[in-house]
Formats: structure tokens, sequence, C-alpha cells
């Protein structure tokens, strides 16, 4: 059963993984933000800028799925 379904197992993994590495960037981002003092204009760029990497992750993911089921 694991040999029928690896590609699967391996792609929820790889997800999996990407969206934990975001929510520690998005940790290491407030830590430096709140050393820093950045400026609460800064901080929305900051955030602004992660969120669409984040969103453009996700869009792909759902093109992706999009594109292979034929639809």
């Amino acid at each position: 059963m694991l040999s029928e379904h690896y590609e699967l197992i391996e792609t929820l993994g790889t997800n999996f993984a990407i969206a934990i590495l975001f929510v520690l960037i998005g940790l290491a981002i407030q830590d430096v933000l709140k050393k820093g003092d950045v400026p609460k204009f800064g901080r929305w760029f900051v955030w602004l800028v992660l969120f669409l990497g984040c969103a453009g992750f996700i869009a792909k993911g759902i093109i992706q799925a999009f594109w292979e089921s034929g639809l």
C-alpha cells in the first residue's frame, strides 16, 4: 500500500514542510521587527510581502491541482 501512494505522501510531506518553514520565517521576522523597533509602515510592508509569498505558494498549489485533475 505504501508504494501505491508514495507520490501522494511525498507531496503532502513537502507541502507540510514548506508550511512549517513559512511559520518559522514569520516568527523570525516578528522577532527581528520587535527588536529592531521598526516603524508601523515598515512592519505592514514586511508582513504584506510575506503574505503575498504565502498566497503565491497556495495559488500555485491550487492551480497545479486543477491542472492535474483536467478540469
